[in-house]
């Protein structure tokens, strides 16, 4: 009895620590609080600057696109229309 009590007991502590802490510059999302300007003078217009994250894989940031059907993320575009990243591409 005294198990299973303790059991219950820390159950939600045990199962808080599966959840992965938020960065100190990102909302509870996952998107940046702040952009650089920098980057912010660079993105191509008619994308959504309110909510951007950045891809953990590759480093290159991601807007949220709201489209008529579903919401999903893209790669955020430069004028030039390359893909603006936080890191160079690793060579290979």
């Amino acid at each position: 009895m005294k198990k299973q009590f303790w059991l219950m007991a820390f159950a939600p502590v045990l199962l808080a620590a599966c959840e992965p802490m938020p960065q100190a510059n990102t909302s509870p999302e996952g998107f940046l609080n702040e952009l650089p300007p920098s980057l912010i003078e660079m993105a191509a217009p008619n994308q959504d600057l309110t909510a951007v994250s950045i891809d953990p894989n590759d480093g290159c940031y991601l807007y949220r696109y709201r489209g008529p059907v579903e919401t999903t993320m893209l790669p955020l575009r430069a004028r030039n229309g390359q893909p603006i990243c936080s890191r160079p591409p690793e060579s290979v």
